[in-house]
Parts: structure tokens; C-alpha cells; sequence
């Protein structure tokens, strides 16, 4: 042997024995040996085979596996113990192999029973294979073949193995007789046997105690509890044999069946986990193969271990349930995502209710198939369900499958749309019922926090029903509406105050003055202060519409994109190429017409008898007429009621013009909608083909008998007509005619039409080239204000419409030229066409002739802009005032537009200017003839104006370079006039209808209407009356300036203007460098003016250059306007004179008032002294009613009476002057005020008129008998009786004239009735509230205010009331009988508060500053307003306890608790925003209008 050869390891036989047989002796199956074998020697899942069969066929005895013997070599196993020994152990499986066709055991070699065969120690076969499974015999060149070693072994040990399973179809007892043989056979071997329990993990524990009692009676012999099925106790079995064949082995620890089996399991469970969590991380794709999942993890530790115990098959399985796992999540997320996806499909498809609410899921799934989008949500399958098709693995198409909708779950989901739908739609009901109530909760102000106001409105039904988001929603919604609208509505008010902000000069900085004046008027103002709560953002618009006032551009105006000035650029751009390209096409020779084609409109068959009249008088329709034949073709047409053009003419005949016949009123109002249609028709066809306009005669017919009483009216108004259509109007003939027309008519009519053909000829044919393109005759300036609600087109239209328009020159944008005949020449007319900020932007820049100021009637700011301009324009120069309105029916149905036209006619009669109004919905002046009178009237004034103008330029020292050679100069594109100009009358028809001429003519207007409605006669110069005694205050003469001064010095401006205002207040005594004789102005007489004028406005005497001079405010300067055609003089003469043009403020009692009233709202109270005398006329001119009111109304308007009602009230310079005359007694009468105590908010004197009741002490007007005032009396039964289911009662304002007349009838019969005179119920209330707010003492004294308010601090409610109780005790008998009934009224009222909405809280809100009228100006009292309301809340709530001995009354809340209804306070709260306190530069005159005249 050699020396380096290893020891070869030992090597064991071992031999495994047990029952063998027939089926009759061993049963129907096996005790395990062939299983027991394989475990150990291949230990591998995959390598275990459950199934081995000892039934074979001769061919497979035979073979090298089986070789012909009875026993197999299962090969050798290499073994390592516990003590780290090696060996190799061969095992050998004695068995007994059965033929399958005899069913007897196969004769062998060895022909000895099985019992000896199988203790036989030594084995010998030669070339015999090793036995793997029984697939194997027959096919051994497919399995792995390996010999057993030399062919032969010696046995060194048995494994005895005994079935302690049941069944098998064999007795247990007979299966141990056998191994009772068996092992007496293998005990004669001498080797070591080891008893191997099979399938315990099916056994009978009886069988396995028996096997137990049977080794026990046998030396040495030990038991291992086997599974071979579950791998348990297989390698100790062998492990325990080898033991005993080599004693120097550790001996095994020998594990009964159940604890070796949880160790397996837990090690088959760990193994499991690891296994399912590597193929959890592993495969992510239900896509993917076993084989690539395999070969992947073949070399992973815990895949091979798991294959190791559990195999492939069970490896394959878990990875199959993953992949599936996997598949079905990824059905299910698509699943859901469908039905995730349905609902917004379903909102999409069926969004409506009313189409869906009543139809079930099969009806709806058909209505969704008919939707045109029904494709773009829905895949039908041609295969279903849509799960086991190849549309789970389309990830890119979201369409949903259409068989998904008949699941229960698609249901349910269109269940559900339905639901939302109904849910959504009562939602938005609601938000929408909760938006209304909002908007019926008036107390909400702009900038409200929704905390404040969610107290208010908890109780609501929709309140209740709407989540927080959605309330806090609606009201974002409804604050933003507000805010928007208020901001709107400031801004509005800002143009309304027009005056305030455009007597400044432009491009400049306001200062501090005007700013605090700009304050002070605009915090009067309701929609200033609407903006309390934002005042950084009403700040931020004052300050842009101050910055825009004083830099005013288009781009930065602040109507945005309705500029006017735009629109004109874009409007003329458009039209005015229009116009230039059609009129190079257009020729027309009126000189060679010989054939006339005439409309003939009438009612009731004038028409026809006109046209039969007119054949009658021709020959084969030729009419002779001076001369000439014309062939006359003649189209009558009949108006009726219903179709006022009932037919039309065919496209063929083209009329030359028209005749329009009428014999009544009813006839001559359907002419003029006829022309209306027709001209607006013929509008639009001469836009396209530049046609000319056509004539339109108007024939009054003759009645049959010759004679009718309405011939004049019918004159008068077919006259006023044909001036408002601009047409010609045919009178009859003087003298008697039988037929209705007359040959004389016809000829006129048919003169009119030629007249009218020639006069389009004219302004129709190629411009002349004899003037230069750049030169003007006149240059007229249109003003309009942006923003206003009419189109821009209709103010341009007049000039538009006409063939007489071109462009004007190249970057002039807003500038058009007419050409046209005034009076014998033709005059090319230059209209610039601004907004007012752009007119007022730049003055005395250019020469304007004229300006038409535009406005509309329905914006008052439109009007106040207006004035804004006017006031400041020189009066020299002519002006047009035009109104727009819809129609001429808004007059008399709209008193806010008659109101405006009414100020707008006023206006321009005051300057003398012309009026007239365009009606959006009428085409009747939408014509050039609207301006041709005012044209006539600038160009008369033409001279005058220019050489005014030279000579303002002279005096200001820039005649150079301002005013070209040639009066006809190029002018820019905007003109900024300084001044304004002076007119004639207007046009003697009425802007508003035919039959009512709002005021007369010039002509006819030869007296003037005094306060009392009386004419008087109008003088043409100024009056000197000798009867005037009263001494005017002296004025001093205006220094003359330096001729090189273009502008004063703004420093000089405020000197003088301090000046003026020292020498008002000083004005009682005279100055020392000025004599008393010297210069006195000259009072005008008093008959140019209505009564209380006479004290304010004077002539002013002329200075030592001959100018007059102009005084401020301590003398109003009136300038009585003549026509210069009444007074005899020459324009020119008067305009060469010198005469300095004044500004049309000074002319105007209404453009005067209203710059004035700014300036005297702001510096009423010159002194402190007169502060105090001058508070007492305030509140008389204010008829201030207490709580009632705003203390700070603004002064009614001069023109709010109309034209109907011309009485006007006094000026308030007049009560100014009166008031200071009798400034030393009202020196007294304060100084016995100061004795008293603190001076009331709102004074005693409320009413003008004189009463022996109103007004008076309270102990005058009542008796021991009767301790109640009657009126009070009265009016507290009218209010029980009638007003306590009033909503809002004494907090609602009644009319203030119904009040007064209430208060006027009880002045005059006491015993008056109420309810017979019919009057609202809160009218009574007002009346009430206003006899205690005229009291000259509050119901409450003032000396018991500072009491009630140091008891209202009380924290304990009981003994709060006990101390109100003591003071109340302290009232004057009077005072305390009036106060417990009035208070005692006041609880019955807030009994009624679920229909009233006036709970105590609400009541007191309202009455408590009546009954006290706290000092505002007192910061002391602004502290304890809250105070002074729970005082008085506390006596209505207590009334029984204060009054009539009764209990207090449990409240909610000890301290004023909430209502029992939080929605009644909604409306109840408004007066809680009490007016600020008053500063003593907001207390102001009142401001009585102005007398016109």
C-alpha cells in the first residue's frame, strides 16, 4: 500500500427490511421501505418518489436494475455525525417482487423464503444497477446508471421497518407474526437492528405502544418514528444504526415523531416565507414564465433551499399563485379605476337631472349608447366578460368596457349620479336661497368679515342645510358683488362731484387743502362711507381718479375700453375710409332729371286721393311745373296702427322723395314713426351705396267741408314736426277749396323735392380744390363723457349720414371735416369729436368757435361733467347742449331722466344756449340739419370770437405763434378749450315730443317766473333801481396786470384769495386803506332776480381799465345776458370794445350754485364765534329729524321741481347775511346756553314752518288730566292698530312729506283721524320719532345721562335694574308719565317682533338717541353709545318691573342674550352703524338751490 494514499472513508452496508409479499400477505400496499430508503438516499423534494410497485413484469425482473433478485441497491450515501466522523453507507432494500402475471413471486437465484432471504448477510449480484424509481426499469439508459461495487456486499446492519399506519387492508397483529420472524431470522445474523416506524405521520398510537413493548422486550433494540412522506426522524434512523455498527460513535438522541415533526415544519415554514418573499420581490409582472423566473434565482440560497424541501412542483405552484395574485390586482385596479372613472363620465354624458331622474340603469345604458361621445368614454367587446380578454393588458386605453356597466357595481354607481344630482341641485338651491338671504340682509357691509355676520342668518333653513365651505363660498361671492358694486358706485360718485376735482389746474399736485376739502365733501357721501371697512381701497380709487383728473390720458381713463376717445378714433378710422372711397365713385347731375319717383304716405285713403288729385292735374303722368314737364311715377302707400309701413316699394323704384299727407293728430304721430322707419332704413342703404337722402314734404290736407277748429292746432303742430324732421312743411292755401288738396299744394310739394335733389347735387359732387385741404372755416369742439350708456355712433351719426363728411387731417384721429351750405356759401366745418377729460386737459391753447356738450339723461355724473366744463368755458363762444335718452316717453316716465333734461334745458336757457336731445331708439335727428341753427349761430359769431380770443392772447402777452396768419389755420387734433361760449336760444321745436314744449322759445319768452310762479318782464339791459336801498359792501378795485404775464402767479392767487376771504369775515366794518365812499358796487335790480336774491348778487362797477371786476364770494356777480340782435349792437364792435369775455359759471345760477357749494360746504364757519351762532340755521334749513337721517344730506338740487313746478327756494348766501346780522343776539343766546347742559346732537328746530305745538316744552302741552301730548296719543293708537305686523317699523324712514303734512294737519285740527287721511304707517312713526326729536329738552334729561350710564356698568343684572329703577324715579313728573307710556309702546312692538323684526335690542337701536340726543361731538359720548342703547333696551325688556310693579322679566341671557330667533335681527341691525362724529369743518350752511331765470 502506498504511503500517500488517503485512508479510504468506512464504508457500511446496510440492509432495510419489513413485510414483503403477495397482496395477500402484505396487503394492498407496502410498509414504507422503498419510501424510507429514498428519503435518505436522495434527500431532495424532486428526487422523492411516493410511489414504488414490486409488481413486475418478467422482462423488468430481468433487467440490470433488478437484475433477478429480490432486493435493490439504492446506492450509497455519504454521512457525516454529530461528532464529525465520515462514512459512506450503501443501502439495500430486501423485498419480494410479485409477477404481474401469476401474482407469485418471481423464482430467483435464491429460492429461500423471504424471511431468511432477507437476513442474509452477504448479497452477491453481478453488474446490477442502482434503482432510482420504478420508471427506470425498462428505460435505464434514460437514469443516471451506477453499478453496485464489485456486485457483491456484506450486510452490517438491518433496518427493521414495521407500517403503524391504518389500513393498507391488513391486520397489524399479522404484520408482527411476520416481523416477529423476521427479526428472529436477522437476531441469528448478529448484527445491529434498528426498528424504523413507518408513516407515523398516519399511525395509530396503539400500534405504536405495541412496537414500543415490543423492543422493549428485546436487548439493544431501539425505535426511531419515521415519515419518509414528511421527512421526519429518516437520517436519524440510519444515523442510530451506524451507531450501533460502530460504537465509537456518539450515540443519537433518539426524538419522538411529534417534536421531530414541528421542527421539520417550522423549517419547512421558514424556508416557505423566505421563498414566497424572494418570489414577491422578484416577479412584479404577471407576464412573466416560470423558467425565466427559475433560471434566474437558480444559484439564490433561499430558492435552492426551499426547492431543496418542498421541490419544484411546490416552487412552481406559489410562483403561479403570485402571478395570479398579481394578474388579479391588476383586473381589480382596473376595475376600480373604471368605476372611479364612471362617475365623471356619467356627469359628462348625463349631466342633465330631468333626463335621468326617472329612467332605470338599462334605459339610461341605452341613452348613453346614443350620445355622440358615447366612443370616447366606451369600448364595446366582441368577447366578455372584459376581465378574461386581452383589453385588461391595453393599459393605454382608458376607454371603460361597456359589459362593466351591467355589474351590480355600475348600477349602483349610476344610483349614486342620480343622487348627486338630485343632492347637487337642492344645493345649489340652497346656496342660491342663502345668497338671496344675504342680499335681503342690508346691515352687510363691503369688507365684512363672514364672523361677523354668521350670528345673523344661523337660523336660516339654507344656512342649516350648505356645508361651511360652501356658505363661506357664497358669501366670498356675495361680498365680492358688493364690494364690486360699491367700488362702482364710489367711482360714480366720484364723476358726480365733478365740480369738486376739475376747478383745479391740471398737471399739478393737489395739495393739502384740497384734499382735506375733497374729505370733508366726500364724507356726506352714503357710498363714501359704504367703504369704511376697505378704506386702503377707497383711498387707492380717490387717489387714481385724482391722479387721472390731474393727468388725464386715454390709456389711463378710467371707463378702461369705453373711452370715448377710442371709440371715436376707431369709428371714424372705419367709417371716414368708407365715405372717402364711395364718394370718388359717386356722380349724380340733378340737372338733367326729367322723371321723379314719389312715395305717398298717408292714413284712411289720403294717400290715394293725393296720387288721384295728382293724375287729375298731368297728361300721361306729365306734370308741367315752371316751365319744365317731369314724367311723374307715383307709389301710394297706407299707414296702419298695426304695421306702421304696411307696404314697402319694389327694389325697382327708387323714390326721389316723399310726400306725406295728414288731416289729424292721430295721422301726424303716424308720419313721424313712418319717417322714423324709413330714414332709419335708408341709413343703413346709404352706408352701403352712398346714396343721398331723401326729401320728405309734409301736406296738411283740407277737411270736406272747408271748415275745421283744429286747422290751427294741426298747423302748429305739423309745423313743429317738419322743424323736428328738418323737412319742408305745405300749408293750405288762404280761402276755401272743395276738394282735401290743392294744385297750389302739389306744385309747392313738387319744389321741395326739386329743391331737395338740387341741395344733394350739391354737397353730393366732387369737393372743390379752391380752398386748401388745410384750411377751416369753423372749428367745433364735441364733448362726451366716457362710460356713458349710449353708443358713440349715434352722437356721430348726424355727421356720419351725411355725403357732406371727410377725414380730417393725417394724426388727427378723432377729427372729421363738413362741408356744407350755411346760409349762401359753402363752409368747410372742422369737428373734433374728445371726451371731457381730454377737453379740459389743455386751455386757450386754440381757437374753438363752438362747443356741442354732450350728456346723457340717464348718469347724473354725465350732467355734473358737463357743468364741470361749462362752468369754465368763456361765454363768448356759441354752445350746443345735447341730451341722450332712448326715447321721448322716458321724459314723462322717468323722473330721474326728466330731472337731467330738465336741469340740461335750464342750463341752456340761463347761457341762452341751444338744446336739443337724441333718442337712441328714434332715427329723427340723426341727421347734420340737428346742428345746422347752431353752425348759422357760430358763424354769426365767428368774428366776435376770434377777436376775443386775439385780444385774451394780446392781454396775456403770447400773440406769437399761437395764432397763425390765416384764421383758418392748421389746428391740432385735440382742442382744449379754456372757456365757453355764448349762445342763442334753442331751436323753437321741443327735444321731447310734438305736442308739449317744455319751455318757450327766446321769442316768445318776454317775462321771466318768480318764486310764487309769477312773470315779470324781462329787461335786455341791467337795471340801476333807485329803489334798491340797501347798502352793497365796498369793493376794491382789481390791480391790472402786466401785459407779459400769460398766467398769475398760483402764490399771488392764494394772497388774494386770502385776502378775500379776511375781508368776508371782517366785512361788517371797513378797511382802513379804503374809503367808505369809494367804489360801492351797484345792486342789480331786484326784478332780474326772485325774491331773497336781491341780498347777494350786485353789479360789480367797472375798473380803472374799463374790465369788470369780479368778486368771489361776498358779492355774487350777475351778468345779464342780451341777444346782440335785441340790443342793436354790432359783434364785432362790442368784441373790438374790449369787452373781456366772462366764464358761463357767472351766468348760470345752476353752474354757479353747484361750484359754489363745495367752497361753502368747507369754509361755512369762518369764525368761532360764528360756528356757534350759525348751528341753529343749519339745522333749520336741514329739516334734520333725529336718528331719521343722515345729519349731512346734501342740498336738494334747484331743477328737482321740473318744469311743471317752477317755484324756487332762497339762496343761501341770503341766509348767510341774515344770519350774521343778527350775530349779537345770538352772542346771547349762547352765552345762556353755556349755563345749560350738554348741547344736543340734533337741535330742536326741524320743521320751516311756524307751529304753536311742535316744538314747544312738553308741560305745555299736557294737563293733570291728560298727561299724554294728544299727537302722541294718536300716534301711538294709529301704530297698535295698524302698523304692528310692519316690517322694519321705526327703523324704515317714512316719507318725510307725508310726515310733515301729518305734523301741518295736526297744527291745524287736532281732532284730525288718521286713518281717514290714509297715510303709511311709517310716515306715523317718523311724525312720532321727529315731536320728540323737535322737543327743545330730550325725554331723557341730560342731567341724568352720566347716571344711566354708570348703572348700565353694573355687572349684576338685578341690582342694575334696581339702580334704573331709582333714577327713572327722578324724572320730572312729565317727563316720567310720557317716558312710561312711550316705553310701555315700545314693549307691545317688541312683542310683534317675528313679523316686525324689531325685537328690543332693534327698538332701542333705533330710539335711544331720539330719547336722549347724546352730544357726537363729545368723544365722552361716542365711548358710551353701547351704554346708553342697553339702557333703553333694558326699559322695553322690563317694562312690567319699571313701570307697574311687576317681576323681571327672565331673558335668555342675564346680559342682553341673544333673541330666541337670531334670523328676526337680520334687518333689525342696520341701525347699528351710527353716524360719525361730526368735526366741526363738516358742519356746513345749508345749501338752498338757486332761483332760475
Amino acid at each position: 500500500m502506498a504511503k500517500n494514499k488517503e485512508p479510504r472513508l468506512p464504508m457500511y452496508a446496510v440492509s432495510v427490511v419489513g413485510l414483503s409479499g403477495t397482496e395477500k400477505e402484505k396487503g394492498n400496499c407496502g410498509v414504507g421501505k422503498s419510501c424510507l430508503c429514498n428519503r435518505y438516499v436522495r434527500p431532495k423534494a424532486d428526487d422523492y418518489y411516493p410511489e414504488h410497485t414490486s409488481v413486475l413484469s418478467t422482462i423488468d425482473f430481468g433487467g440490470r436494475v433488478v437484475n433477478n433478485d429480490h432486493f435493490l441497491y439504492w446506492g450509497e450515501v455519504s454521512h457525516r455525525g454529530d461528532d464529525g466522523l465520515d462514512c459512506k453507507i450503501q443501502v439495500v432494500e430486501q423485498t419480494e417482487f410479485i409477477d404481474d402475471q401469476t401474482f407469485l413471486p418471481h423464482r430467483s437465484t435464491n429460492l429461500q423464503p423471504y424471511t431468511k432471504r432477507a437476513a442474509a448477510s452477504k448479497l452477491q449480484s453481478a453488474e446490477k444497477l442502482m434503482y432510482i424509481c420504478t420508471d427506470q426499469l425498462g428505460l435505464e439508459q434514460d437514469f443516471d446508471q451506477k453499478q453496485m461495487p464489485d456486485g457483491r456486499l456484506n450486510i452490517d446492519g438491518f433496518v427493521l421497518c414495521i407500517d403503524v399506519s391504518k389500513g393498507c387492508n391488513r391486520k397489524f397483529d399479522d404484520q408482527m407474526k411476520i416481523v416477529n420472524s423476521l427479526y428472529s431470522q436477522l437476531a441469528k445474523s448478529k448484527k445491529p437492528i434498528v426498528i424504523a416506524a413507518t408513516k407515523c405521520d398516519e399511525c395509530v398510537e396503539q400500534y405504536l405502544r405495541d412496537i414500543q413493548t415490543f423492543a422493549s422486550h428485546k436487548k439493544n433494540l431501539i425505535v426511531v418514528e419515521t415519515s419518509a412522506r414528511a421527512c421526519v426522524n429518516v437520517d436519524l434512523c440510519f444515523q442510530a444504526l451506524i451507531q450501533q455498527i460502530d460504537k465509537t460513535r456518539g450515540k443519537p438522541k433518539i426524538m419522538p415523531y411529534l417534536d421531530a415533526y414541528k421542527i421539520q415544519r417550522q423549517l419547512v415554514a421558514t424556508v416557505t416565507d423566505k421563498f414566497e418573499k424572494l418570489i414577491v420581490q422578484t416577479v412584479k409582472d404577471y407576464h412573466t414564465s416560470w423558467k425565466a423566473i427559475s433560471n434566474k434565482l437558480k444559484n439564490h440560497p433561499d430558492y435552492e433551499e426551499y426547492i431543496h424541501l418542498e421541490g419544484t412542483r411546490k416552487a412552481k405552484n406559489t410562483f403561479s399563485k403570485h402571478i395570479e395574485q398579481l394578474k388579479q390586482e391588476h383586473i381589480k385596479k382596473r376595475r376600480d379605476d373604471y368605476f372611479s372613472s364612471l362617475p365623471k363620465i356619467l356627469n359628462n354624458l348625463l349631466s342633465k337631472l330631468e333626463e335621468i331622474e326617472k329612467l332605470s340603469w338599462t334605459e339610461a345604458q341605452s341613452l348613453l349608447k346614443s350620445r355622440s361621445e358615447f366612443q370616447y368614454w366606451f369600448v364595446v367587446l366582441e368577447h366578455t366578460p372584459w376581465d378574461e380578454t386581452e383589453h385588461i393588458d391595453k393599459t393605454n386605453d382608458r376607454r371603460v368596457p361597456f359589459d362593466l356597466l351591467t355589474t351590480a357595481e355600475g348600477e349602483k354607481i349610476y344610483q349614486n349620479h342620480v343622487q348627486h344630482l338630485i343632492s347637487e341641485k337642492r344645493r345649489g338651491e340652497m346656496k342660491e336661497k342663502f345668497k338671496k338671504t344675504l342680499e335681503r340682509v342690508q346691515f352687510i357691509s363691503p369688507g365684512q368679515p363672514w364672523e361677523e355676520v354668521m350670528c345673523f342668518v344661523m337660523e336660516d333653513e339654507a344656512y342649516k342645510y350648505i356645508s361651511e365651505s360652501d356658505r363661506r363660498d357664497v358669501y366670498s361671492r356675495h361680498q365680492r358683488e358688493i364690494v364690486e358694486r360699491a367700488k362702482e358706485e364710489f367711482q360714480e360718485m366720484l364723476f358726480e362731484h365733478a365740480e369738486l376735482f376739475y376747478d383745479l389746474d391740471l398737471n399739478a399736485t393737489p395739495s393739502c387743502d384740497k384734499m382735506s376739502e375733497i374729505h370733508t365733501v366726500l364724507n356726506e357721501e352714503p357710498r363714501y362711507r359704504a367703504l369704511q371697512k376697505l378704506a386702503p381701497d377707497r383711498e387707492s380709487l380717490l387717489l387714481k381718479h385724482i391722479g387721472f383728473v390731474y393727468h388725464p390720458t386715454k390709456e389711463t381713463c378710467l371707463s378702461g375700453q369705453s373711452c370715448v376717445d377710442m371709440k371715436v378714433e376707431q369709428i371714424l378710422s372705419n367709417s371716414l375710409v368708407q365715405l372717402d372711397h364711395g364718394r370718388s365713385n359717386l356722380y349724380h347731375n340733378s340737372a338733367n332729371i326729367d322723371k321723379i319717383n314719389l312715395c305717398l304716405i298717408g292714413r284712411e285713403g289720403l294717400a290715394q286721393e293725393l296720387a288721384n288729385e295728382i293724375r287729375a292735374q298731368s297728361t300721361d303722368d306729365e306734370y308741367t311745373l315752371d316751365g319744365k314737364i317731369y314724367e311723374l311715377e307715383l307709389l301710394p302707400i297706407e299707414v296702419s296702427p298695426a304695421l306702421l309701413l304696411s307696404h314697402s316699394w319694389p327694389s325697382a323704384f327708387k323714390p326721389h322723395g316723399c310726400f306725406c299727407v295728414f288731416s289729424s293728430i292721430e295721422s301726424l304721430n303716424f308720419i313721424g314713426d313712418c319717417v322714423g322707419r324709413i330714414r332709419a332704413e335708408f341709413a343703413q342703404s346709404r352706408r352701403d351705396r352712398f346714396l343721398p337722402p331723401l326729401p320728405f314734404i309734409l301736406i296738411l290736407a283740407n277737411q270736406r267741408d272747408g271748415v275745421c277748429k283744429n286747422i290751427p292746432i294741426l298747423r302748429h303742430q305739423g309745423q313743429q314736426l317738419a322743424n323736428k324732421l328738418q323737412c319742408t312743411f305745405v300749408d293750405l292755401p288762404s280761402g276755401t277749396f272743395p276738394r282735401k288738396f290743392n294744385e297750389f299744394q302739389i306744385k309747392q310739394a313738387l319744389r321741395g323735392v326739386l329743391e331737395g335733389l338740387k341741395h344733394n347735387f350739391d354737397v353730393m359732387s366732387p369737393l372743390p380744390s379752391i380752398k386748401d385741404l388745410s384750411e377751416t372755416d369753423l372749428r367745433i369742439v364735441m364733448c362726451a363723457m366716457c362710460g356713458d350708456p349710449f353708443s358713440v355712433d349715434l352722437i356721430l351719426s348726424p355727421f356720419l349720414e351725411s355725403h357732406s363728411c371727410s377725414a380730417g387731417q393725417p394724426g388727427q384721429s378723432n377729427t372729421l371735416i363738413l362741408d356744407k351750405i350755411i346760409g349762401d356759401s359753402r363752409k368747410r366745418i372742422q369737428i373734433t369729436v374728445l371726451s371731457y377729460h381730454s377737453s379740459i386737459g389743455i386751455r386757450k391753447d386754440e381757437l374753438v368757435h363752438g362747443y356741442i356738450l354732450v350728456y346723457s339723461a340717464k348718469r347724473k355724473a354725465s350732467m355734473a361733467m358737463l357743468r364741470a366744463f361749462l362752468a369754465e368755458v368763456q361765454d363768448v363762444i356759441p354752445v350746443q347742449m345735447v341730451a341722450i335718452t332712448d326715447s321721448q316717453a322716458d321724459f314723462f316716465e322717468n323722473e330721474a331722466i326728466k330731472e337731467l333734461m330738465t336741469e340740461g334745458e335750464h342750463i341752456a336757457t340761463e347761457i341762452t344756449a341751444k338744446f336739443t336731445a337724441l333718442y337712441s331708439l328714434s332715427q329723427y335727428h340723426r341727421q347734420t340739419e340737428v346742428f345746422t341753427p347752431f353752425f348759422n349761430e357760430v358763424l354769426e359769431k365767428k368774428n366776435c370770437i376770434e377777436s376775443s380770443f386775439m385780444l385774451d392772447i394780446s392781454r396775456d402777452g403770447a400773440s406769437e405763434g399761437v395764432f397763425p396768419q390765416s384764421p383758418h389755420g392748421h389746428s391740432p387734433a385735440y382742442i382744449y378749450p379754456d372757456s365757453e361760449d355764448d349762445a342763442e336760444a334753442p331751436p323753437p321745436y321741443s327735444p321731447i315730443g310734438d305736442d308739449v314744449q317744455l319751455l318757450p322759445t327766446p321769442s316768445e319768452r318776454k317775462c321771466r317766473i318768480d318764486m310764487e310762479g309769477n312773470e315779470y318782464h324781462v329787461l335786455n339791459m341791467p337795471v340801476i333801481d333807485e329803489r334798491n336801498h340797501k347798502v352793497p359792501p365796498p369793493v376794491k378795485p382789481k390791480p391790472v396786470l402786466p401785459k407779459h404775464v400769460r398766467k398769475l402767479d398760483p402764490n399771488l392767487l392764494k394772497t388774494i384769495e386770502a385776502g378775500m376771504r379776511s375781508t368776508r369775515r371782517n366785512r361788517t366794518g371797513l378797511g382802513d386803506d379804503l374809503e367808505a365812499s369809494d367804489n360801492y358796487a351797484e345792486p342789480v335790480d331786484t326784478l332780474l332776480k326772485s325774491k331773497g336774491f336781491n341780498d347777494v348778487i350786485y353789479a360789480v362797477p367797472d375798473d380803472s381799465q374799463s374790465r369788470a371786476v369780479k368778486m368771489r364770494h361776498p358779492v355774487g356777480v350777475h351778468h345779464g345776458h342780451q341777444e346782440d340782435e335785441e340790443n342793436g349792437y354790432d359783434h364785432v364792435s362790442k368784441c373790438q370794445a374790449g369787452r373781456r369775455p366772462s366764464k358761463y359759471k357767472h351766468r348760470s345760477k345752476i353752474l354757479f350754485s353747484k361750484t359754489k357749494a363745495y367752497h361753502n360746504r368747507v369754509h361755512s364757519d369762518v369764525s368761532d364765534e360764528e360756528t356757534g351762532s350759525e348751528m341753529q340755521k343749519i339745522w333749520k334749513g336741514r329739516g334734520h329729524r333725529g336718528s331719521e337721517e343722515d345729519p349731512l344730506l346734501s342740498p336738494v338740487d334747484p331743477w328737482k321741481g321740473g318744469i311743471d313746478n317752477p317755484a324756487i327756494t332762497s339762496d343761501p348766501e341770503q341766509d348767510d347775511r341774515k344770519g350774521k346780522k343778527k350775530k349779537p343776539q345770538k352772542t346771547k343766546e349762547s352765552k345762556k346756553q353755556k349755563s345749560k347742559p350738554t348741547k344736543p346732537l340734533y337741535p330742536p328746530t326741524r320743521r320751516n314752518w311756524e307751529s304753536n305745538y311742535f316744538g314747544i316744552p312738553l308741560q305745555n302741552l299736557v294737563t293733570p288730566e291728560r298727561p299724554i301730548p294728544l299727537f302722541i296719543e294718536k300716534c301711538v293708537d294709529y301704530i297698535e292698530r295698524t302698523g304692528l305686523t310692519t316690517e322694519g317699523l321705526y327703523r324704515v324712514c317714512g316719507n318725510k312729506t307725508d310726515q310733515d303734512n301729518i305734523q301741518k294737519q295736526f297744527d291745524q285740527d287736532h281732532s284730525m283721524d288718521l286713518i281717514a287721511m290714509d297715510v303709511a304707517v311709517n310716515a306715523v312713526a317718523g311724525a312720532l320719532k321727529a315731536f320728540f326729536a323737535d322737543l327743545p329738552d330730550p325725554l331723557i334729561p341730560y342731567s341724568l345721562h352720566p347716571e344711566l350710564v354708570e348703572a348700565a356698568k353694573i355687572v349684576d343684572h338685578i341690582e342694575r335694574l334696581q339702580v334704573l329703577k331709582e333714577i327713572v324715579r327722578k324724572f320730572p313728573p312729565v317727563n316720567y308719565e310720557v317716558f312710561k307710556y312711550v316705553i310701555t309702546h315700545l314693549n307691545r312692538v317688541s312683542q310683534h317682533s317675528r313679523t316686525t323684526l324689531m325685537t328690543a335690542d332693534n327698538l332701542s337701536i333705533c330710539f335711544w338717541p331720539t330719547l336722549m340726543r347724546p352730544d357726537f361731538e363729545n368723544k365722552y359720548t361716542l365711548s358710551t353709545t353701547k351704554l346708553n342703547q342697553s339702557v333703553i333696551e333694558s326699559f322695553i325688556q322690563q317694562c312690567q318691573y319699571f313701570f307697574y310693579g311687576g317681576e323681571m322679566v327672565e331673558l335668555a341671557s342675564a346680559e342682553n342674550g341673544p333673541p330666541a330667533h337670531p334670523h328676526s335681527m337680520v334687518e333689525a341691525l342696520v341701525p347699528l352703524q351710527l353716524p360719525p362724529p361730526l368735526q366741526p369743518q363738516q358742519i356746513q350752511h345749508p345749501m338752498q338751490p338757486d332761483p332760475l331765470v
